[in-house]
């Protein structure tokens, strides 16, 4: 049976925080332009720069928040909620919430999600699972994309972060669940926990679960096609003058085989087809020039 799609639903202008959920969801979209870090990455080897994301995403998630409370003037530039701050929680959804240090009131939440644009899926590869139930009207799924200030090194820089409300996601993930099942005819059920409540304690189970998972896809965003015009925005972005797609194609040719021969032939291949469509301008030298370094870089570590 086919349904229609969720309908989205955001806070009421008239909603008495609508101000601070306004400005804040403003933030976070320019949260590139403020963000700070202390973290430093070095003596990444070239062929294994797809381990960075999963190993450092958690740390950054946290460094957002630091920001986040840092640019409190942005949020609440009339000092209404002073005794508010942004607090992370491991393991609960969602990770981070806007509270009253002293009342405990929660006014919303941010489901954080990092993605480290050079990881070999090409894709954010996280699973979303929370029942919509449990997600506020107020409540946001953000995903902020990332890579490291020189490609293989350096400190992370964000990019144009992705922001939509958490309930609809969570909608959006079982509508298109069902509908894709239904055309291979296969089962469209999905467990939802029942009595659930806003903010969920973290005993308490607040997730859905398809019946009929094996591949375990149920709660892999990426996979719904709701993000697929973002995903698309952020590869046609350019670092350092070169494609984000061109920079994962590189690294997943010299990370997929297992030769020195293969990789350099990868390699050989790569630059051939830049070169094709170079048009000797300066950002074309600089693609050239970053993937002689990189290949330099792998014959010093294959050569250790």
């Amino acid at each position: 049976m086919t349904t229609n799609p969720p309908e989205r639903k955001i806070p009421h202008p008239d909603w008495e925080h609508f101000g601070v959920w306004e400005s804040t969801r403003s933030l976070l979209l320019s949260i590139p332009n403020y963000f700070q870090t202390d973290l430093l990455i070095r003596g990444v080897n070239a062929t294994e720069i797809f381990s960075i994301g999963p190993v450092f995403s958690s740390i950054l998630e946290s460094q957002i928040v630091d920001t986040l409370n840092r640019l409190r003037n942005v949020w609440d530039e009339n000092s209404k909620y002073s005794s508010f701050a942004f607090a992370r929680r491991s393991q609960a959804f969602p990770d981070v919430l806007l509270t009253d240090t002293i009342s405990g009131k929660i006014l919303f939440g941010v489901e954080l999600k990092s993605w480290y644009v050079l990881s070999k899926e090409g894709e954010p590869s996280f699973r979303y699972l929370i029942t919509p139930n449990a997600c506020a009207d107020a409540d946001l799924l953000v995903i902020v994309p990332w890579i490291l200030s020189d490609v293989i090194s350096g400190s992370p820089r964000l990019f144009q972060p992705w922001i939509e409300s958490a309930r609809y996601v969570a909608e959006y993930r079982n509508f298109h669940w069902r509908e894709s099942r239904s055309k291979r005819t296969k089962s469209q059920h999905i467990r939802r926990p029942v009595n659930i409540k806003h903010y969920p304690d973290i005993r308490q189970e607040a997730s859905d679960e398809a019946e009929d998972d094996k591949g375990k896809n149920f709660g892999r965003v990426a996979r719904t096609g709701i993000i697929d015009s973002y995903v698309k925005f952020i590869k046609e972005n350019k670092y350092l003058g070169i494609k984000i797609s061109h920079w994962i194609e590189f690294f997943r040719s010299i990370s997929e085989t297992r030769t020195d021969e293969e990789i350099e032939n990868k390699i050989l291949s790569l630059r051939e087809s830049i070169q094709k469509v170079n048009d000797g301008s300066a950002k074309g030298k600089v693609f050239l020039d970053i993937l002689q370094l990189i290949e330099d870089l792998w014959k010093d570590s294959s050569n250790v």
